[in-house]
């Protein structure tokens, strides 16, 4: 990885310079500094994280503020324990989620799945229990060796305070879950969202024995973006971040090193076809042209000189989010949650149930053409803004092939992975 120290007008060519008219004066937002602003989420959804100070992450979450479903164990298991059924939550559940992605019920017994959080999330093993025996899956615990919780040193003091980050943890844990019950789960969970903190937890992630680490936050790129590269640079270990929740716009670390596989997002709705299920990008998605990182010889967009986001996806829009269950952070109990936050850990439980991490050392094996087999190709949706379109480009439009807001499509089966 290099860096391509150009103003950010410079690298735009052909309809992709439009990014450059809309959105940032001459010389480029990545070199001047300048911070995009985020949009208003829709009136029903809100962010779990609020705004940050330079320097610091934010986390990706999206809450839906329109549904909630109580607390404590719902389904089947609610009626083992209390005597009386009650009815699944809102949301989709993890039996959605294989059926949408076409996905293997067992697999990953030897893979462990890392999420790297800021702040201690109290109550993120209990909570955990809650959503696993609602929808049928395996016991997690500490107990028996399934789940295990460390500061970003690797110990198990908690971090000095919670960080308000308690959903986009439980989001996490419950992503990696429904992807692959069978899964091990390790909580990283840095002092701080400060750059710096989440990156040593990436490290301690991987030296803990991870094979598999979703990070679902990120710091729109500048010219500091090389600084911690090399902590999400781990070859034979899978790293994922999401791609962010701001739309077509200037790409964000981690998502944009090239060492990382970068994770974008659709809404996911069940139809009448053969499939069962419909997809088209999320307007929301993270995409964007890096005008930092050089081009990885694997990615062959027409249109963008640098590093181009995102390279997978899955479904990431509230309104057609999964079902979370948090007691730490806002509304405790059950909830909608989306936004790239739930893409990344549910693709790290896909690469997990492959088995294959190694395969990961970046995003190129999902550009190959033996992978096209084992994607759900996105051809419908948008991620531009009022005041940063592409023009119909495929950095912000869905189209046949590769796009920026759904990368190379979504998982159909094991085989892409």
């Amino acid at each position: 990885m290099s860096l391509i120290r150009k103003p950010r007008a410079v690298l735009l060519t052909g309809v992709a310079a439009l990014l450059t008219a809309t959105l940032v004066p001459a010389g480029g937002a990545a070199a001047a500094g300048v911070t995009v602003a985020k949009p208003a989420p829709a009136g029903n959804v809100k962010d779990a994280c609020g705004p940050v100070k330079p320097g610091d992450a934010r986390c990706f979450a999206e809450i839906r503020t329109d549904v909630h479903g109580g607390t404590g164990v719902r389904g089947k298991a609610a009626a083992r324990i209390t005597g009386h059924a009650a009815p699944l939550p809102s949301g989709l559940g993890p039996a959605d989620l294989h059926s949408a992605y076409n996905l293997p019920t067992t697999g990953g017994a030897n893979q462990t799945v890392a999420v790297v959080d800021a702040g201690d999330s109290a109550n993120a093993e209990a909570d955990l229990a809650v959503y696993r025996s609602t929808y049928g899956l395996p016991a997690c615990t500490t107990a028996n060796g399934c789940f295990h919780k460390v500061n970003q040193r690797g110990t198990a003091t908690a971090p000095p305070s919670d960080q308000g980050w308690g959903v986009e943890a439980a989001l996490d844990v419950d992503m990696v879950s429904a992807a692959c019950p069978q899964c091990k789960i390790l909580l990283v969970e840095a002092d701080t969202q400060a750059a710096s903190d989440l990156a040593a937890s990436v490290d301690t992630a991987v030296r803990l024995g991870a094979n598999e680490v979703s990070n679902s936050y990120g710091i729109q790129e500048s010219g500091d973006t090389a600084t911690y590269a090399k902590d999400y640079q781990h070859p034979g270990v899978a790293i994922l971040a999401s791609s962010g929740d701001s739309g077509y716009t200037i790409p964000s670390e981690p998502a944009v090193y090239t060492s990382v596989v970068a994770v974008g997002g659709t809404s996911l709705a069940k139809a009448s076809n053969t499939r069962g299920w419909s997809e088209s990008a999320w307007s929301q998605a993270g995409s964007g042209c890096s005008a930092w990182i050089d081009k990885p010889a694997w990615q062959t967009d027409p249109n963008c000189p640098g590093r181009m986001v995102a390279d997978v996806s899955a479904d990431a829009d509230p309104n057609t989010g999964p079902a979370v269950y948090d007691t730490l952070d806002g509304v405790p109990g059950w909830i909608i949650v989306g936004g790239t936050s739930a893409s990344s850990p549910f693709l790290a439980g896909v690469v997990a149930l492959a088995g294959h991490p190694e395969h990961f050392a970046d995003a190129s094996r999902l550009y190959g053409p033996s992978a096209a087999a084992g994607l759900n190709d996105v051809t419908t949706g948008s991620n531009a803004m009022p005041w940063n379109d592409c023009g119909g480009d495929y950095q912000c439009t869905a189209g046949v092939g590769y796009d920026g807001p759904t990368g190379n499509g979504t998982p159909n089966g094991l085989t892409a992975f």
